[in-house]
């Protein structure tokens, strides 16, 4: 069952890679959609080192404190 499944998964990976590659609307919507996902990834990572900055200078200023 599992092999089959497999098999089914890799089928489908080569059909949509021949579509993509053959078709000039479904290349442009692939190129647009991993766009729009490396900016999500680039605000979330922004996010997260503010967050660690912050998180380190409060460290920071509660040992000085002490």
């Amino acid at each position: 069952m599992e092999k089959l499944f497999c098999l089914g998964v890799a089928l489908g990976m080569v059909g949509g890679a021949l579509l993509v590659a053959n078709s000039y609307k479904a290349r442009s919507l692939v190129k647009k959609s991993q766009a729009e996902i490396m900016q999500k990834v680039d605000e979330m990572m922004d996010e997260r080192l503010k967050m660690m900055e912050g998180g380190d200078e409060e460290k920071k200023t509660a040992t000085k404190k002490k």
